[in-house]
């Protein structure tokens, strides 16, 4: 009996199931600087943490009437029956905080202390947030010209920062404060103080950042991107807007984050002073100096906005040097 001859070529049995499918190859996708910059940003826990309380004072602000009636008392409303009228003092310990009164109340007037911390925050960093833009917007536009024009206009911008560097804000907003008329152009009170702080603040801030984006500006000017620019016919207005901007908007980021803070100590310096907004509107600056007359037999009215300032300006500087290593983590 003949043997049938496999002519397969296979020396041992035929195969009956399925080739095993090949594993799946994992697509590489692509991240953008910002996608980047957030992957770094996620990992600080610290800068994260500054951000959220940002970002709930901020609310807090938004929403200071919603707050005030739903924990609080009508911001200018007078409670006598919580002063002692013989010592002038709180009725309850630590400030006069209660149930009623969170965190106690002034012991002039009897008005409720949360309520005036609350729209505190209104004004401070309304004014904050206000003088940066302003800061920003002379800041790059003046840095962005002395960076990329150079010769005279960079000689002139750098000396006019030097001047406004060395000039004495305070005593300057001191003194507009005192020689402003009580209305100007149909704005009085509150918001008449608030425009003129936000003019001096912003006004004598953005040396600061047009420095950092003059320096920048000058190192761009030099890359080969710009000369590729320029050697296709572009413009000055199209090299500014289309390839100096784009490439800055990291460090103009993180340095606004950095000097709201620094708007937010001035205003309540210049509060504190007199030369902040008017009574009754509260600030915390301005509760600071009334603070100071009873501070030794009451500290809370002091501790309380003090805490305020303190928390606002250290969660902002946490979150800006957390967004300055994401954006920049060589520049460390």
């Amino acid at each position: 009996m003949t043997t049938p001859i496999d002519t397969t070529g296979s020396a041992g049995p035929a195969e009956t199931g399925p080739a095993p499918a090949a594993a799946p190859v994992k697509k590489i996708e692509g991240r953008s600087p910002g996608r980047i910059a957030w992957d770094r940003l996620k990992r600080d826990k610290v800068a994260l943490a500054g951000g959220v309380v940002v970002m709930l004072l901020i609310l807090v602000a938004l929403f200071a009437p919603v707050l005030t009636a739903l924990l609080g008392h009508p911001v200018d409303e007078p409670h006598p029956d919580q002063i002692n009228p013989e010592l002038g003092l709180p009725n309850h310990p630590f400030g006069g905080m209660s149930s009623d009164f969170l965190l106690g109340v002034d012991p002039t007037f009897g008005r409720d202390v949360f309520s005036r911390i609350v729209y505190g925050a209104r004004i401070s960093l309304g004014v904050a947030f206000s003088a940066a833009a302003l800061s920003l917007l002379i800041g790059v536009v003046l840095g962005v010209a002395a960076g990329y024009f150079g010769g005279w206009i960079d000689a002139a911008i750098s000396r006019v920062m030097d001047i406004l560097l060395a000039f004495p804000q305070l005593l300057f907003s001191i003194a507009l404060v005192s020689v402003m008329p009580p209305s100007l152009l149909g704005v009085d009170g509150s918001f008449l103080r608030m425009g003129i702080l936000v003019v001096v603040i912003g006004f004598f801030g953005w040396p600061y950042i047009g420095r950092i984006v003059r320096g920048q500006a000058l190192s761009l000017r030099e890359r080969e991107f710009v000369d590729a620019a320029r050697s296709l016919g572009a413009g000055p207005g199209h090299i500014l807007l289309r390839e100096l901007l784009p490439n800055l908007v990291a460090p103009i980021l993180v340095y606004t984050t950095l000097i709201i803070p620094t708007n937010i100590l001035s205003e309540a310096a210049l509060s504190f002073l007199g030369a902040g907004v008017k009574p009754p509107t509260p600030s915390w600056g301005q509760m600071l100096s009334q603070a100071t007359k009873i501070y030794q037999v009451d500290p809370t009215y002091m501790v309380v906005p003090g805490l305020a300032i303190f928390i606002t300006v250290l969660a902002f500087n946490l979150f800006g040097d957390g967004l300055r290593d994401a954006l920049d983590p060589k520049g460390n």
